[in-house]
Parts: structure tokens; sequence; C-alpha cells
């Protein structure tokens, strides 16, 4: 079943803390935010999008790093501040005209779950919220800021039946 659904995705929207990253916040000593990003996960966001597949950001913080992140990766839709995530991403589908049917949302807690239940494919974590991963159509293995959102991009290639050839432009 989410095979089928990750197959109709045009875009992927993803929430950034629990998700691209731990979860977790860092602060330096003079009050400076960090933030750790998977590598896997950004490769596997460029390949996506070299599969003609959008990709965004609807965060509830606002970051420059997440910003950073987004223009290092070419994703040119990032939505920061935002906790009503679900009008968010209505909002983004209207402005890039994609039905939600064929969004993938990826989230980890309750403010994501409007946008991951109204979505065509809802994904979720194994570290998210109980309440969340019963209403997520998929979880994936790997937890946020570990290749979950690498993971994802997989699936979802996968499903569309590209995979394969990404992953042969690998070898030499």
């Amino acid at each position: 079943m989410s095979l089928a659904l990750a197959s109709q995705t045009k875009l992927l929207a993803l929430d950034v803390d629990g998700v691209m990253t731990d979860g977790k916040l860092y602060f330096s000593a003079n009050g400076d935010e960090l933030k750790a990003f998977s590598i896997l996960d950004g490769l596997g966001i460029k390949l996506l999008m070299n599969a003609g597949i959008d990709v965004a950001i609807i965060t509830g913080r606002t970051s420059a790093l997440t910003a950073r992140r987004a223009s290092d990766l070419g994703i040119k839709h990032i939505i920061q501040g935002r906790e009503d995530k679900k009008v968010a991403l209505e909002e983004l589908t209207q402005q890039v005209n994609v039905d939600l049917k064929h969004v993938a949302y990826m989230g980890d807690d309750l403010p994501d779950l409007g946008a991951i239940v109204s979505s065509g494919f809802g994904i979720t974590v194994p570290n998210a919220h109980d309440f969340v991963k019963q209403h997520a159509n998929f979880c994936t293995q790997a937890k946020g800021g570990e290749g979950a959102v690498r993971e994802v991009c997989d699936y979802i290639l996968e499903a569309k039946g590209l995979l394969s050839e990404t992953l042969s432009k690998f070898l030499p």
C-alpha cells in the first residue's frame, strides 16, 4: 500500500528538527545554535530532485542554519516559523500547483500531524511521537538525522521505478 502511495509523489515536504536532524537543540556557550545534518540525507534529496521530484522544507522554528542547508542542497521552497504545518503545506501546494494527494510529507511530532494525515503519503521516523506513528502511512527504519530522509528518497525512487537507474549512474 505505501509503495503505491509513494509512487504518486511529485513533492516531498520535510520537517527539520527530528527529521533532517536528530531533534536535539544544540547551543554554544555564546548562544549560537548548532544543527547536525546527515550527508546521506543530502545526497538522497539531490537524487530525488534530479529525478524531477520537488523537495520543500516546512519547519516551526526559524534558523539560518536551516536556510543554509536548503540553499546548499538547492531546495527552493523553504517555509520557516510555521507551527500550522497543514496550512503551510496547503499554501505551498497551491503555489507549486501540486495536489495534496501527490505530496509526501515527513514529520515527527504533533505539529506535523495535520500535514502527515492530509498528504498523499504521510511519513514519520521511529523516534517520532507514538500518536504520530499511528497516523502515518510509513515509518522509516532510520531515525531522524540518521539517514531517515535518504531512506524515504530511495523508497520514492524505488516506487517510481527509478532507483536502479539512479544508482547505476554511480558505477564505473
